[in-house]
């Protein structure tokens, strides 16, 4: 008998032949994101045939000229590393425009030319716009797109939109956006995109809790002591990202948005499908459960910030943050934050979830941590040391994308000594190839019309809802919780280790 819900599961990744327009397309991460992803799937055969891409942007190009800056990137950073004679067809879809982002004139000129390539397709009008411009942009956009008509897809087909982060910088204008973009866009259409979501581990996260009998069944507050969530980057303000950065900081540039994400995947309920409002529905939950840390002194005890101090990373002299170029010398900006969060719920109670994100660590890693709660002891008192240590189930985000566990063990010999050891899955050793950039599987999702892996309207107005409470407290409040420091190199400020001390834990090495 056919099972109607695993031929759903198929019938909804299918991609179909459209025309992506990349508003903002002379900016980096079109030529180092984009349009190789789209290349990559072109090279994998995963492309639907008659896709074109269309730059939309300020500068004078003509095609040839936007062909050849996004050549020579792609030489560079391609996945599957750049064939000529692939190139020279797969170049041969790509055009440019050039238009003001407020020039109304600009989107009929736009809609003529989408017009001809659907011509020239043979009439499949689908079409995939991506904001991937600035976003004080974000507004102009969508307004022209409304007022040319070109948000209203024709008969049979489909016009979707992608909007870049940051989707907003607080709640109120998240939800400014948000009425925009839904007087635009229906919210069907509208893909809020989080690439943390498409790294091929966070989308094993729900396989590995709900397709292992041996997880599920563990995984609440009676097994598990603390999860943490650490992302680390050894990296500062290079390429002038200190103007950016500085009115951003940690919190709001990736603990709102990537990091809520990944831990809202830990946390949730099982879905009642896999469709994607089953299981953003259950995400949001997880956001909406977070104890709201919404005034000063419940920031203080729960959330850490830090600035870097000039020190050494990779064993290269770095200067502090206030010294890097486009910085304020009096910020008040963090470069690194540990917060201790509570999901009031009743698989969660009273497990502390920690989420540290730092720039100018030691090391470039992301990863997810569930530490296992020891079992009692009364066996192995006796042994010198007792039982090293407790399970551990990490799941790395990146670089090495994979899992593994630890669990103790017996030492060979005639002796009784423990030790720790490792079960560990690689992706790119298991299955014989690397994984997919997370931009490839998302735009082959927006493709086929699947919006799991993408943020919907709630999920995005509840983390700035949490997240504003924390920012109001930093640079409101009569009474802000002190700035701390660390020394570039170093994994972050002490008062970060006695966040997790407090409770009788320690963050785990990496």
């Amino acid at each position: 008998m056919t099972n109607p819900f695993r031929e759903d599961l198929v019938s909804r990744s299918r991609p179909e032949p459209c025309t992506v327009v990349i508003f903002g397309a002379t900016g980096d991460l079109t030529h180092r994101k984009l349009v190789p992803a789209i290349y990559n799937l072109a090279i994998d055969g995963e492309l639907p045939p008659g896709v074109k891409i269309l730059g939309f942007a300020r500068r004078e190009k003509s095609d040839a000229e936007f062909r050849k800056g996004l050549e020579e990137l792609n030489r560079k950073v391609s996945r599957s590393g750049h064939d000529e004679a692939i190139w020279s067809t797969f170049q041969e879809s790509i055009h440019y425009h050039q238009s003001e982002f407020t020039d109304a004139d600009g989107y009929q000129r736009l809609a003529e030319r989408l017009d001809a390539i659907d011509r020239e397709r043979g009439g499949k009008g689908n079409r995939l716009f991506y904001i991937a411009s600035a976003p004080e942009f974000f507004d102009d956009i969508l307004t022209q797109l409304k007022t040319a008509g070109l948000n209203k897809a024709k008969d049979g087909c489909w016009a979707r939109v992608i909007v870049e982060k940051p989707f907003g910088t607080d709640l109120k204008t998240a939800q400014h956006l948000n009425q925009v973009v839904n007087r635009t866009f229906q919210e069907k259409d509208t893909y809020r995109i989080d690439h943390y979501l498409g790294k091929e581990t966070a989308q094993n996260l729900m396989v590995l809790r709900f397709a292992n009998a041996i997880f599920e069944p563990l995984w609440n507050s009676r097994y598990i002591d603390q999860v943490q969530i650490t992302c680390s980057e050894n990296l500062g303000m290079e390429g002038g990202r200190g103007g950016y950065y500085d009115k951003s900081g940690a919190l709001r540039d990736m603990v709102q948005n990537h990091l809520l994400q990944l831990l809202s995947l830990v946390a949730m309920e099982p879905p009642t499908d896999l469709s994607a409002d089953g299981v953003r529905d259950e995400k949001v939950k997880v956001i909406r459960s977070l104890r709201q840390w919404d005034t000063p002194e419940k920031v203080a005890a729960n959330v850490i910030r830090a600035q870097y101090a000039a020190g050494h990373v990779d064993g290269k002299p770095v200067p502090g943050y206030r010294e890097e170029d486009r910085v304020d010398p009096e910020s008040m900006t963090e470069s690194y934050v540990a917060l201790r969060l509570m999901i009031d719920t009743w698989r969660w109670s009273g497990v502390p979830f920690y989420i540290r994100m730092g720039k100018q660590l030691p090391k470039k890693a992301t990863e997810i941590s569930v530490h296992f709660k020891a079992p009692p002891g009364v066996l192995f008192n006796a042994l010198s040391g007792g039982v090293p240590g407790g399970n551990v189930l990490v799941i790395r985000i990146q670089p090495d994308e994979g899992i593994s566990l630890r669990m103790v063990s017996k030492i060979p010999g005639t002796s009784l000594r423990l030790e720790p050891v490792k079960m560990d899955f690689h992706y790119a050793t298991s299955f014989g190839k690397s994984s997919p950039e997370a931009y490839e599987r998302l735009l082959l999702d927006a493709m086929a019309g699947d919006a799991t892996l993408f943020a919907r309207r709630d999920e995005v107005e509840e983390a700035w809802r949490f997240i504003d409470h924390i920012e109001h407290a930093w640079h409101q409040s009569n009474n802000p919780p002190p700035m701390a420091s660390y020394v570039a190199g170093t994994w972050g400020p002490k008062e970060a280790d006695e966040l997790v001390q407090a409770d009788g834990h320690v963050w785990r090495r990496l």
